[in-house]
């Protein structure tokens, strides 16, 4: 039996019960930070803060609601292995997207990300401001697609009397679908792009944060993957595959 400290958190009772109301709070504020982010009129520094620091703070308040202090074990110290990990799963998240987008473009004219074409024509001090924006909403991001991992987990293991083991697979693949989902406005509604490329780089992320069981190491996976793109684009005017999303 893997002990609480080292089994993923609150699926199981532990470290604090979170029941059916408590995991209904969280989807829904989970929602209501996505809309924040996109409906949220703010697009210019440093007014565009506000929309991303609604992101992360949204869920955050409701976890606090429903697990009190324990909301802090989905963040653990970084140290040096964390630190590790959270290079080499973004170098695996970067060459995934690489290569899922390299198929889908066998197939499909895939769609370019905005802020990836907006950063091409900035300055690097814009960019500057555009990367701390979007290193706080990836934290958010990370939010979005761990808490809904959980909610299923626990909705596989306590009512649908799964194991774990087939929770978590099929927590992985509905989570990552619903994070490619929330990406199909950002690629034009491109499901393919959205559902299959986006969702297979969650997948990945999502894996960081099974293996350390901290949304620090998946959140430095997901900005390690971004930043490389935006890098890219800025320095050399393009980037590869379906990489930043």
């Amino acid at each position: 039996m893997m002990s609480s400290d080292r089994d993923l958190p609150f699926y199981n009772g532990k470290p604090v019960e979170i029941d059916g109301t408590g995991w209904l709070v969280l989807m829904a504020s989970v929602a209501i930070a996505f809309l924040a982010l996109t409906l949220i009129p703010f697009r210019t520094s440093p007014y565009n803060l506000v929309p991303a620091l609604a992101f992360v703070g949204i869920p955050i308040l409701a976890l606090h609601t429903v697990a009190g202090r324990q909301w802090t074990c989905l963040f653990r110290s970084v140290d040096l292995r964390a630190a590790t990990l959270m290079v080499l799963f973004g170098a695996a998240t970067l060459a995934g997207s690489m290569a899922i987008g390299w198929i889908l473009q066998r197939f499909f004219q895939l769609q370019s990300n905005p802020v990836a074409d907006q950063i091409a024509a900035m300055s690097a001090s814009q960019v500057g401001a555009t990367l701390l924006v979007t290193g706080i909403q990836l934290v958010g991001e990370e939010l979005f697609g761990i808490l809904p991992f959980l909610v299923v987990l626990w909705l596989c293991v306590q009512h649908l009397n799964l194991s774990r083991r087939l929770g978590i697979l099929v927590a992985l693949v509905i989570s990552g679908l619903l994070f490619g989902a929330a990406h199909l406005p950002t690629y034009d509604w491109h499901w393919a792009q959205s559902l299959i490329g986006i969702g297979f780089a969650r997948v990945i992320l999502t894996l960081a944060y099974i293996v350390t069981r901290n949304l620090w190491v998946s959140a430095g996976a997901h900005i390690i993957n971004d930043w490389t793109g935006f890098f890219l684009v800025f320095e050399f005017g393009h980037v590869p595959i379906n990489t930043v999303g």
